[in-house]
């Protein structure tokens, strides 16, 4: 029996400048004691907004900073908050662990949560799940959800005083989207949110990529400028919104499996978003796309400044290359969506030709991996 089609999203969504300055109006209807779960700069960059779309509204707001990782501690910290203090809402202020953090503090205590991203990075926000960390900082698990967010708020004039590279980051990871979705359509297989792709999800994934394309170049010159445009909105909906209920709902493939098998090199320093873009890169030469897509992927990465070769990423030595591949090939990773699965030797040889076709397009005689 095929699997059941389902869609999952978060409840609102709100996105525009000085968007925070709405934020009781948009979202007070949730509750009265709120917990605000902050990173440091997230505060510095939304306490003062935030503060003013309260007014005198006579809600009562706790910011507490996190200890940096969505760790069990630090979930536990917070839990006792908001059994102490008799919290109605959890909001997490931040980058990814930030979120995650009041995901989980949110998720264990019954109570609805909203994220407020402050960087454009990834497409966690509004996704129904978190990673998990253990005090010592090492990775304890992936903790899934029966719903996604109540409500994501996203100020574009954050966003546009953030770091250019966070945006960047946030363009290759949402890079993956649509072929990654693509590919588990054609197999047939499950979302992460482990039911059958619908045309919905399929329609977002792939306006998620024309998105980017049209507008990748614009909103990045706007992000340096720290202005904030159409061009720049409609980037930041594709990295957070689109990529993020595209991926939950379309599903992963090798661009995914090959990030998470660069983390077994340990100690690599390139962004999530950066490697999975590399990542499609490599999917494509998988599948054998035709030339033409590969090269539009390629000279998209190269206009907005992701990685088109192997040492952009941290990965100089071809054993590192068969690391990755190995382990992005164990039991259990997504790249057996791929149709025909993939073996560890041949991903090896689609990685060795991303690189070069990489080095050859940017005109670098020296070798690659």
């Amino acid at each position: 029996m095929a699997a059941l089609k389902l869609m999952r999203a978060p409840q609102k969504y709100v996105q525009g400048k000085d968007a925070l300055l709405q934020f009781e109006k948009e979202l007070g209807f949730l509750g009265k004691k709120w917990l605000f779960v902050c990173s440091h700069s997230g505060y510095k960059a939304t306490h003062d907004k935030i503060e003013k779309s309260f007014g005198d509204s006579g809600a009562t707001r706790r910011y507490e900073i996190f200890g940096g990782i969505s760790s069990n501690g630090e979930i536990e910290k917070m839990r006792k908050i908001v059994a102490d203090e008799g919290i109605d809402v959890v909001v997490g202020v931040g980058g990814g662990s930030a979120g995650d953090t009041a995901k989980a503090t949110a998720y264990y205590e019954k109570l609805p949560v909203v994220i407020v991203p402050t960087v454009a990075a990834t497409d966690a926000p509004c996704t129904g799940l978190s990673v998990i960390y253990n005090d010592d900082g090492s990775f304890d698990k992936y903790l899934f959800y029966p719903k996604n967010p109540e409500a994501v708020i996203i100020d574009s004039d954050v966003i546009a005083h953030a770091p250019v590279s966070f945006l960047v980051a946030g363009m290759g990871d949402a890079l993956g989207t649509y072929f990654e979705a693509r590919a588990c359509d054609r197999t047939h297989s499950l979302s992460l949110e482990f039911g059958g792709i619908t045309r919905s999800a399929m329609a977002l994934c792939e306006l998620c990529y024309k998105t980017l394309r049209e507008y990748g170049t614009q909103a990045l010159v706007a992000a340096e400028k720290h202005v904030v445009t159409p061009e720049l909105d409609a980037v930041i909906e594709a990295n957070v919104y689109l990529s993020g209920v595209g991926a939950d709902n379309g599903g992963l493939a090798v661009a995914h499996s090959f990030y998470n098998g660069l983390t077994s090199l340990g100690g690599h320093s390139a962004p999530h978003g950066n490697c999975v873009a590399f990542g499609t890169l490599v999917q494509l030469l998988v599948e054998q796309a035709p030339s033409a897509e590969f090269k539009e992927v390629q000279d998209f990465c190269l206009s907005v400044g992701l990685p088109v070769t192997l040492d952009e990423i941290g990965v100089t030595a071809d054993e590192q290359v068969r690391t990755i591949a190995k382990n992005s090939c164990v039991e259990g990773e997504t790249i057996h969506n791929m149709a025909g699965d993939v073996t560890p030797d041949e991903l090896y040889d689609a990685i060795v030709l991303a690189d070069a076709l990489g080095h050859q397009v940017l005109g670098d005689n020296t070798e690659g991996c």
